[in-house]
């Protein structure tokens, strides 16, 4: 520092933070060198890889890696699956878990790109003899469904190969694992009311398995690093920098009322460069790693807008939740899919909307009509509208947070398979259709090493309109890991005494993961509520495990963005 001191380049303040980093890379290399040699020691000590000089053969080394091989599958869900594509592969320098988790993957990936060759358009077998639009659109949805699954898969390859330990980005992998294994069932889901799911499902079931193996396997690393207190991350606020694509000019911009200065403004009445939302996105540049900032003025949008994969790092800004709305129709009944129904979908990375209505306006008859949809990791919503009856708000994949938004709907009108906090907001459950009950939540997690759920802290339940004739609960267990959790929320007097309703039959799977913290109002009582296995009571400590901060990392990538949040409880 005292050839530093010379030049007079840093004053004491920038001397101070330069030091801070410096010693905080320091403890973080520390750590990670300290991570990969305790998952070795514990892997060795459970398996006892370690080679005698008696087997320093080759049919000794051949022993120990199939004996290391096993104990890593021995952790997964899938273990023949895992033995039997990992053993013939793994060479005698990837003993160590961290190199067959990343063998895992890599042939889980593999695995994927040959069975996706089937839904495929040109040439794949399920396409043949297919001629009802339903079916078709639905293998279209299954075709971008898995192309996402390689897109994920192929980032955890990547990241967990730029010679860091995967313990530094374990939550980034679980995040990317956990979405392929969304889209590899959301793929299946939407081929359930067609003669293709059975097909479709064999065609999937290795792939699925393989992908189920390498999440496991980062689970248990994950869990192997943290039982004795080593963490993936030292740095303290103050040492915390903001997101790389948060760019000063960018930051000033996402917390002024200046918009006229956007990258792109849409006007209906033509004082804008764009007329549609569709227009502006065309020109929006791939894979950004500044944010492109869309101004969208007040107005009705009546379009079906996507933001694409390769569009990262979008924010769209409108004039009010209430005064500049997108709004389409598109549903189940008239012979669209789910997937597909959506009035304005998120695929890139780190999107931000701010001040902005989404609406589908199908109505209740016309059953699942989505409004809005984010698969997009880091995806953020702040003061918002939501507003449709069935599958309002289609919460799909990926790590997503929602703030003071207004979330309308009937049944299931908040679900998907996401990691999601949605926080200060406005539930609103309003009357469906007749014999129908309301359910607020359908959550989709199928894994029990999934990181999924979601999590709705310091929320108002209350009714949109008249709902004294109808029953409603907090939600409905969709898949067998469903996992929901509503913390230091207003309830309503509308919130049925039992709570929550059964997907099917009279209970619910013991493995799903539901709890109630610390709700208040005339619906919050939990005396009379439904005596499941899988509904828990917690602790403050096991409730902070679905804040912002802990559930989806939300520090690191909220920082600076204008968005009001909560970290913890």
């Amino acid at each position: 520092m005292s050839s530093v001191k010379a030049y007079g380049k840093l004053d004491e303040a920038e001397q101070a933070r330069l030091e801070a980093r410096r010693r905080t890379r320091k403890r973080i290399t520390i750590i990670s060198l300290s991570s990969i040699l305790l998952v070795a020691i514990v892997f060795a000590a459970v398996v006892g890889t370690r080679a005698s000089s008696g087997n320093s053969n080759k049919g000794g080394a051949d022993k120990s890696l199939s004996t290391s091989v096993k104990a890593v599958c021995d952790v997964t869900l899938y273990k023949d699956s895992c033995y039997n594509n990992l053993a013939p592969v793994a060479k005698p320098d990837q003993l160590q878990p961290e190199e067959l988790f990343k063998l895992a993957i890599q042939v889980a990936k593999n695995e994927l790109s040959k069975a996706s060759q089937h839904f495929s358009k040109d040439g794949g077998v399920l396409y043949n003899g297919v001629k009802d639009n339903m079916t078709i659109t639905a293998l279209e949805n299954c075709q971008e469904l898995l192309s996402l699954a390689l897109d994920h898969l192929d980032n955890s390859i990547l990241e967990a190969g730029h010679g860091v330990s995967v313990i530094d980005i374990v939550d980034d992998l679980r995040t990317w694992l956990s979405t392929s294994g969304t889209c590899y069932q959301t793929c299946i889901d939407g081929l359930l009311e067609t003669k293709l799911k059975a097909t479709a499902n064999d065609y999937l079931k290795s792939s699925s398995e393989l992908t189920s193996n390498s999440l496991a396997i980062i689970t248990w690393i994950s869990k192997v690093a943290s039982s004795v207190n080593i963490h993936r991350r030292l740095l303290n606020d103050e040492d915390q920098e903001m997101p790389k694509w948060l760019h000063p000019e960018a930051r000033k911009l996402l917390q002024s009322s200046d918009l006229n200065k956007a990258d792109a403004i849409v006007a209906q009445d033509g004082s804008g460069k764009y007329k549609r939302i569709t227009d502006a996105l065309k020109d929006v540049p791939e894979k950004s790693q500044k944010r492109y900032v869309i101004y969208v003025k007040k107005g009705i949008y009546f379009e079906n807008v996507r933001i694409e994969k390769k569009q990262w790092n979008v924010t769209m800004i409108g004039d009010g939740m209430n005064a500049t709305i997108v709004s389409a129709s598109l549903n189940v009944v008239d012979g669209t899919p789910t997937f597909s129904t959506t009035t304005f979908a998120v695929f890139g990375r780190g999107f931000i909307a701010r001040d902005m209505g989404f609406r589908n306006t199908a109505g209740a008859i016309k059953h699942q009509a989505v409004a809005l949809m984010s698969n997009a990791d880091m995806s953020a919503f702040y003061r918002c509208s939501m507003d449709a009856f069935q599958d309002t708000l289609y919460t799909h994949a990926n790590r997503q947070f929602y703030r003071e938004c207004n979330i309308y709907g009937t049944v299931d009108f908040i679900f998907g398979n996401s990691a999601v906090v949605i926080q200060n907001s406005n539930i609103l459950p309003r009357k469906p259709m007749e014999g129908q009950q309301n359910t607020i939540t359908a959550q989709g997690r199928i894994d029990p090493n999934q990181n999924t759920g979601i999590s709705i802290q310091n929320c108002t339940i209350l009714p949109y309109g008249d709902l004294s004739s109808v029953k409603t609960y907090l939600g409905r267990p969709w898949k067998n890991y469903s996992t929901t959790v509503f913390m230091r929320s207003m309830m309503g007097s509308l919130t049925d005494p039992a709570g929550w309703l059964p997907w099917t039959g009279d209970t619910a799977p013991p493995t799903i993961f539901y709890a109630e913290f610390k709700n208040f109002g005339p619906g919050a009582s939990t005396k009379n509520r439904v005596k499941w296995k899988g509904l828990k009571t917690i602790t403050n400590k096991q409730a902070s495990k679905f804040t912002v901060k802990a559930f989806i990392q939300g520090e690191g990538w909220l920082k600076g963005t204008g968005i009001s949040y909560k970290p913890g409880l």
